[in-house]
């Protein structure tokens, strides 16, 4: 009798998690606009960077992508740069594994309020010993670290969303 009791108790009351994505759609709200400030000193990244914040606001934040004039949050991103180290040698000195980093600055407009987030996203990957970084390696490392750099912005909201509430 005891087991069905509790059983019911623990059933009723559940555990209240929600994932941060419900916590950073209070934020933003159902519907986002972007726009990506272009870099002069790299024109191409600003295009992988723009596609990879348009896909992260959908699949992130789980709303919708609508032009600016009706748009309850405005997304400014400006690119602070993107960054490429070497982490790993090989036996001949060769570099094998490089770092990508992609340097955000993400302003939220909301009614005419702005609050200023900035966020790095890292992204690691290899090549041959005693090559150079491919352009197709160069933008996936660069579409990767963006969408990291997005995952940290919307952790970031989210806990502004647990606030909040």
């Amino acid at each position: 009798m005891k087991f069905w009791i509790l059983s019911a108790l623990i059933l009723l009351s559940g555990c209240g998690y929600q994932p941060a994505s419900y916590y950073a759609k209070s934020i933003v709200g159902e519907s986002v606009s972007t726009e990506v400030v272009v870099r002069m000193e790299d024109p191409q990244n600003t295009v992988i960077i723009k596609d990879a914040v348009d896909t992260a606001v959908i699949m992130k934040f789980r709303t919708s992508l609508v032009p600016k004039n009706v748009a309850r949050t405005h997304l400014v991103i400006s690119i602070g740069g993107v960054f490429f180290s070497p982490l790993r040698y090989d036996t001949n000195g060769y570099v094998i594994t490089y770092r990508a980093a992609v340097a955000m600055s993400i302003s939220r407009i909301v009614d005419g309020k702005t609050t200023s987030y900035r966020t790095v996203g890292m992204y690691d990957f290899e090549i041959e010993p005693n090559s150079i970084i491919t352009d197709q390696a160069r933008f996936e490392a660069i579409r990767q670290g963006a969408q990291k750099a997005i995952d940290a912005f919307v952790a970031q909201v989210a806990a502004q969303g647990t606030i909040s509430k």
